[in-house]
């Protein structure tokens, strides 16, 4: 018997436990409903295939539907446009491109480390692969944290979010800023699922922390290309920034996020101070003792 798809079932009855038949303008019946969202059949009737077929696929069956078919799906079970790039992704529809089971270590060029000086007063991290972070400026590391002092393996923005107990204190928000990190990796391990290097992430992750491993089983998926965080600093108190990603055409594996505050904001008083600040502070120790010290 052919190996089972087990990643698309879980994502496929997670998703479908989640729906809602009136929303999804299905006539009522007086069929009492023993588990919450939709049923197989509904599904398979919204999107215009057969129960049995859909079915076969909910069990992960090595079957591939057309892209008209898993679009129709995709509608039928609400998702957006990063759940239905993931369930592409899940039955081989995404990249058409085998990827290499170890991929090249990311490097970030000379010009990108001068534009990162260059904005100056404006927080930046460069993200790569699986939330690596390649670089930040200044101003990025007196907001979050100076990456530079951990080893080079343990610059990750989720490893830092759910391993370190100053991103804990620093964001107000931090279940819903971690669970974003949680999302995001879960949209990009379906992208590649091949890559060692995500797998491990993943693999330490869901063994350290509790909160990881019970947000990864949710199979939620969801790509942030701009929000707001709410951080308690301890350097200017309270504030809030927003924050947009850049893309680069040349490097689509690497994502400038740029931060700023509301103009005439406290928050924008707050990011000024903190830029003052940062040309005259002393480097201490990255949030004492970490995980990412071991």
């Amino acid at each position: 018997m052919a190996e089972r798809n087990t990643e698309l079932a879980d994502f496929l009855r997670r998703t479908r436990s989640q729906g809602d038949a009136s929303r999804a303008g299905l006539p009522a019946d007086s069929r009492v409903r023993r588990v919450p969202g939709l049923r197989r059949e509904e599904v398979a009737f919204l999107a215009g295939v057969s129960t049995d077929y859909y079915a076969r696929l909910e069990q992960g069956r090595r079957i591939v539907p057309s892209p008209s078919v898993v679009d129709a799906i995709g509608r039928a079970l609400g998702l957006d446009q990063a759940g239905r790039a993931h369930l592409a992704d899940l039955i081989g529809l995404g990249s058409t491109t085998a990827r290499p089971r170890t991929r090249p270590v990311q490097r970030v060029r000379p010009g990108l480390y001068q534009l990162l000086d260059a904005l100056g007063d404006v927080p930046v991290l460069v993200l790569g692969r699986r939330a690596d972070v390649l670089a930040q400026n200044r101003m990025g590391r007196a907001l979050f944290t100076d990456f530079e002092r951990f080893p080079a393996p343990r610059r990750n923005y989720a490893r830092w979010m759910f391993l370190d107990d100053g991103a804990r204190s620093l964001f107000v928000d931090w279940e819903e800023q971690a669970r974003a990190a949680v999302e995001n990796l879960r949209l990009e391990a379906g992208n590649d699922p091949a890559d060692r290097a995500t797998s491990a992430l993943i693999a330490d992750l869901r063994e350290a922390s509790g909160e990881f491993g019970d947000w990864w089983a949710e199979h939620r998926v969801y790509q942030r290309t701009y929000g707001s965080k709410r951080l308690r600093h301890p350097v200017v108190g309270d504030l809030t920034v927003e924050y947009e990603t850049l893309a680069l055409p040349g490097d689509p594996d690497t994502t400038l996020y740029v931060y700023s505050a509301e103009p005439g904001s406290p928050s924008q008083r707050a990011l000024s101070l903190l830029a003052s600040w940062s040309l005259t502070a002393t480097p201490g120790p990255a949030n004492g003792p970490t995980p990412f010290e071991a």
